[in-house]
């Protein structure tokens, strides 16, 4: 099939190579503009252009997809289908009957359970033990389209945001490719998609990973591992911001101490009262050092028992 591809970050990536092993036609890439990331604010192209111009596949960048010169500009490829992998911007209707079979999406959830922009890191975070990959026809809803295929994906107890993702881009590219044989066979079934019936899984905050230690242990701990790599969960310790990277729920109960304090160092890690049950804190990072483990970062900070940790 003529392909015209839409994504933008790395989880894009899988499903474009895919496409293109399976012999697809993808005669443009569409992804969002450069932007200007790191301290020396220099322009960085997105995974999905860079990924394109090696295989020497024409880039657009529009800066708004919704524009009828982007729109003109995209019914020159006269392409059969629009495959959209988290491009990051709302489709018109004019795009979205564009091709003889439409806009494909490949979305990072079980629909209907979490439409939005973050179902990966929402998923850990709610404490679900099965996700997966839907691919469905796109409508002007937000992830509302017939549901075409899925894929189950179970979390590990372990899972984290950044490990959870790498899974999923690599289910959803070989669901993709499934679902545009179907498409081409005329043996694609399309189900109509019911109330979600979870929160929609709204677009991750910095302010999000600031860690509210009366929830309970199981609760932090899901949190630190949805948003491991990014933002990162974080609490405030010695007036400096402290990351937490990796933790351990243990135990039920609220405990003597209030929600927040150390209750106890040893050589590897050091364990936080919570509103219900202890957070043994495993993997840390303060401002200018890079992640350790916190049995090496002890070795070089002094932390006492019965410090609190706090939310600023």
């Amino acid at each position: 099939m003529r392909v015209i591809f839409m994504g933008t970050p790395e989880f894009s990536v899988g499903t474009l190579e895919a496409l293109i092993a399976a012999g697809h036609d993808v005669c443009l890439a569409v992804t969002q503009p450069d932007k200007p990331k790191g301290r020396g604010r220099e322009m960085q192209a997105p995974p999905v252009k860079e990924r394109a111009l090696s295989y020497n596949i024409p880039v657009y960048q529009p800066k708004r997809v919704r524009e009828s010169r982007c729109v003109e500009e995209l019914r020159k490829y006269n392409a059969d289908v629009i495959v959209v992998v988290a491009f990051g911007q709302i489709l018109p209707k004019s795009i979205l009957d564009m091709t003889p079979y439409g806009c494909i999406n490949v979305h990072a959830s079980l629909l209907p359970k979490y439409r939005g922009a973050a179902p990966i890191q929402w998923a850990i975070i709610e404490g679900e033990t099965v996700t997966g990959v839907t691919t469905m026809q796109m409508d002007e809803g937000l992830d509302t389209g017939d549901m075409i295929l899925k894929s189950e994906v179970p979390i590990a107890a372990d899972e984290t945001g950044e490990s959870l993702h790498d899974k999923l881009a690599e289910a959803g590219a070989k669901l993709c490719v499934e679902t545009l044989k179907k498409l081409q066979d005329q043996t694609a079934v399309f189900e109509k998609q019911g109330e979600s019936p979870t929160a929609y899984a709204a677009m991750l905050t910095k302010e999000l990973g600031n860690i509210d230690w009366s929830r309970t242990a199981v609760q932090i701990e899901r949190l630190v591992r949805g948003l491991n790599s990014w933002p990162s969960a974080y609490t405030h310790w010695s007036g400096k911001v402290m990351k937490i990277w990796r933790a351990k729920a243990e135990g039920r109960g609220a405990g003597q101490d209030a929600p927040g304090t150390i209750i106890s160092v040893g050589k590897t890690d050091f364990a936080v009262q919570t509103g219900d049950g202890i957070l043994r804190i495993l993997e840390v990072q303060t401002p200018g050092k890079k992640r350790m483990e916190t049995g090496a970062f002890l070795r070089g900070n002094t932390i006492e028992p019965g410090t609190v940790l706090a939310r600023e």
